[in-house]
């Protein structure tokens, strides 16, 4: 990998996930360069949920090793991005101003909205994964990296340039604007189309898990154009959920439409 792009990719995982990593330049280059890598480090985390979940299912079952991915994700990433769509659903349920918004996902505690929605997401999270894992391990261990995979290209298209950040500070502040759409575009094309390869066995079915990854970015870009209504740009909450959003709405897609 070319010496440019290291700092990005060590910025990805220093920021992303729990993995120890010297992180040795924080700017706007590098957090753009990161947002690009971050499927990369969907693809890792993913990996290694998969491989919990797949250890699980011959023994436990389905649902046990889809609690055991989705546990294992939460804890590769510290729960950050749950954390971000439990603090955007408060700013988004408020129904205040912009900045009372603003300030109420700031707060440490969770309200009744995020409380709902993280009890929601989580149980069709596992509720879709469960289904896959009864299926076959390595259909569940797919399914789990599809959604790693589609979360972190959500992180690319919310960092777009002409999206906002909405108010100055943190990582939303230090990444907004700076991935250009041609980019965003490229790294989610490159995502689908390997995820379309890893599906090969599956024969006519392949086409599923690229369907899936380009229906779970639809819900995210939905998410987006609320939030950046809503509060006039993005935080690094908003990027959180944003993640989150692709990762429920892909493993969804494909319970709906993964062979049977």
């Amino acid at each position: 990998m070319p010496q440019g792009r290291l700092p990005g990719l060590r910025f990805a995982f220093g920021t992303l996930s729990v993995l120890r990593v010297r992180v040795d330049r924080w700017d706007r280059t590098a957090g753009g360069r990161a947002m690009l890598c971050a499927p990369v480090v969907g693809l890792v985390l993913g990996a290694l949920a998969a491989g919990a979940g797949a250890l699980v299912a011959p023994r436990g079952g389905g649902l046990l090793a889809a609690v055991a991915a989705v546990a294992a994700l939460a804890a590769l990433t510290r729960g950050l991005h749950l954390d971000g769509l439990a603090d955007v659903a408060d700013g988004l349920g408020s129904g205040k101003p912009a900045e009372d918004a603003l300030r109420i996902m700031k707060q440490s505690d969770i309200g009744p909205f995020g409380v709902l929605t993280l009890v929601l997401v989580l149980l069709g999270q596992v509720a879709a994964l469960a289904g896959q894992f009864d299926r076959s391990a390595g259909q569940g261990a797919l399914a789990v990296v599809a959604a790693a995979v589609a979360a972190r290209c959500a992180l690319a298209w919310g960092c777009r340039r002409g999206v906002p950040a909405a108010r100055p500070g943190g990582l939303g502040a230090m990444v907004a604007g700076t991935v250009p759409a041609a980019g965003a575009a490229a790294v989610s094309a490159a995502s689908a189309a390997a995820l379309g390869l890893a599906a090969l066995p599956y024969g006519r079915w392949a086409a599923a898990y690229p369907l899936a990854l380009a229906v779970g970015l639809g819900c995210a870009a939905l998410l987006l154009r609320r939030c950046v209504r809503r509060f006039d740009g993005i935080t690094g909450d908003v990027l959180g959920s944003m993640a989150e959003t692709a990762a429920t709405g892909t493993l969804v897609a494909l319970a709906l439409f993964a062979p049977q």
